[in-house]
């Protein structure tokens, strides 16, 4: 069996109860999806500033789970951490824009990721810079305007966001869009028959390649800029990641 860490960086519940109910369909039979949201930070990471603390909730969060999992996703879409994590763990961590943005490369040549609020711009952006994808990105469409609750963005929203995602294909030339945002899950099954171009699922994109990085079984890097860093110490961190930095094994922290 393959256990498949979706770790939400975000400390909003029902929003982690979205993504594991379509991780789980996602997944492979032989496939075990492993639920975790962290304790502290915010509802839901929107800004640079948030990301960071986002980054640093994952780092802690897999170094307590340690041993746990074959693969992680990390369940935001800005991908706070990811880096950091690579080069810490020794099993595959994949980003949920990055599965997403990188899916959308297969099935088109430029994509457009569509979203539920204006704050996200700024960081998505970076994001997809990154990742080295600013050549493929036809436009970042974003909605502006509160919403009720983050936990039922996609009922609320639904409606708007499509026409945002019509928009983006009509007037920015996108061959793909990306519904961007973990609160989002769910909502590309139920809306992509009305629009015109593939619609990528994130969370099921990510699953998906996390699978295909444990079957491939490349194992972590031994050199190169994702090679464990140097042992080091630290002060006032949790005992499991102050252990990982040290060059540890903390699967029995």
């Amino acid at each position: 069996m393959t256990r498949l860490l979706l770790l939400n960086p975000n400390t909003s519940v029902d929003v982690t109860e979205r993504m594991l109910a379509v991780a789980r369909k996602a997944a492979a039979p032989d496939t075990e999806i492993i639920p975790f949201t962290v304790a502290k930070g915010v509802p839901y990471i929107a800004t640079r500033a948030e990301a960071v603390i986002g980054g640093a909730m994952v780092l802690e969060a897999l170094a307590e789970l340690s041993g746990t999992f074959d693969a992680a996703i990390i369940a935001a879409f800005g991908d706070p951490g990811l880096g950091g994590a690579r080069e810490l763990m020794d099993v595959p961590v994949v980003g949920l824009a990055e599965a997403g943005m990188l899916t959308a490369c297969m099935l088109g040549h430029r994509f457009s990721i569509v979203s539920f609020a204006t704050a996200l711009g700024p960081w998505y952006r970076e994001c997809v810079a990154a990742h080295g994808l600013l050549d493929r990105l036809a436009s970042i469409r974003l909605l502006d305007g509160s919403f009720r609750s983050i936990g039922s963005v996609p009922e609320e929203k639904a409606d708007l966001l499509v026409d945002l995602a019509c928009k983006a294909v009509e007037e920015d030339g996108a061959d793909v869009i990306v519904l961007a945002g973990a609160p989002l899950a769910g909502l590309a099954g139920t809306v992509k028959t009305r629009i015109p171009v593939p619609v990528i699922e994130g969370t099921a994109a990510a699953v998906r390649q996390a699978e295909l990085l444990v079957g491939l079984g490349a194992g972590k890097a031994r050199a190169g800029s994702y090679r464990r860093p140097a042992p080091k110490p630290s002060t006032g961190l949790p005992p499991a990641l102050s252990q990982l930095l040290a060059g540890g094994d903390v699967a029995t922290v």
